[in-house]
């Protein structure tokens, strides 16, 4: 699915199972923590020793942002799991696209990219979203424009042998699975037309106001068990993706996500949430 939190990311990586702290042998004292620290999603060791080698070294050249940056550049470039950077997770189209958000925990700032074509530094380009505009999101082509405007390599082709082949091997099993619902015809690769909603008023107005989601939820005895069968595969090589957290020597937090997006998604669909908070 590729969705994280970036705002809850601190607290919430350290209930993972999946996860990776880097610190000083010994660190330096600074508010009553040993700084700096580095968390990231899954075992992506390259990364956290990427935004480590960064953030050990203090001062100017070692913030909590620089060093997130760093961390999930390398993600991108070692195409972790093939959920992030180029190359991986193709959309109905057979394209790859990009989204990244960072969000620098001192000033408050954030800045993010999603569905953008043709620049395959993400984390790079959201950190120019958040230290050259005024605003939090860039989509699309818009985004790309933005990106190389800015000094990053561009236009390039961010497919690869293998996720062309994965795409191919899709559309000859029908774009079986996929995700689309309530839309016809199924199984099958489209074009897709919605069929007729149920004319009973309650379902009617549950599904008007919260959408298919919730209704499935409602008609389940057990809430523990959605029955959405997007659900029932998550697993590390088609869930999540990386999202990392610092905390520098002076004690400031950045937070930073990079990925590809869910395999196979609508093309426009993101994979980033911008709800946060610190």
């Amino acid at each position: 699915m590729a969705r994280s939190n970036p705002g809850l990311l601190l607290g919430l990586l350290l209930l993972r199972l999946n996860w990776c702290l880097g610190v000083d042998g010994g660190g330096a004292e600074e508010g009553g923590g040993v700084f700096p620290v580095v968390v990231s999603t899954w075992p992506f060791r390259e990364a956290v020793r990427a935004a480590w080698d960064v953030v050990k070294t203090g001062g100017a050249g070692g913030s909590a942002v620089d060093a997130v940056v760093a961390g999930c550049s390398a993600c991108e470039e070692l195409r972790c799991d093939g959920t992030v950077g180029p190359g991986g997770s193709p959309d109905e189209d057979g394209e790859t696209t990009l989204d990244a958000l960072i969000m620098n925990g001192k000033t408050m700032e954030i800045g993010a990219v999603a569905a953008m074509r043709y620049v395959k530094d993400a984390i790079m380009a959201a950190k120019l979203v958040m230290e050259h505009t005024g605003h939090t999101l860039l989509v699309g082509e818009k985004a790309t424009s933005f990106a190389i405007s800015m000094g990053l390599a561009g236009p390039t082709n961010l497919s690869s042998p293998e996720s062309i082949e994965k795409w191919s091997n899709w559309r000859q099993n029908n774009c079986q699975p996929n995700f689309w619902k309530n839309v016809a015809p199924a199984g099958n690769c489209g074009p897709y037309h919605p069929i007729n909603i149920p004319k009973d008023p309650v379902k009617s107005a549950v599904w008007e106001n919260q959408g298919i989601t919730c209704q499935e939820w409602l008609e389940n005895d057990n809430l523990l068990e959605p029955t959405n069968s997007h659900f029932n595969s998550v697993n590390r090589h088609n869930h999540d993706t990386i999202s990392m957290a610092v905390i520098d020597k002076m004690g400031h937090v950045a937070v930073g996500t990079s990925t590809n997006g869910a395999t196979f998604k609508i093309p426009g669909r993101t994979g980033i949430l911008l709800e946060a908070s610190f």
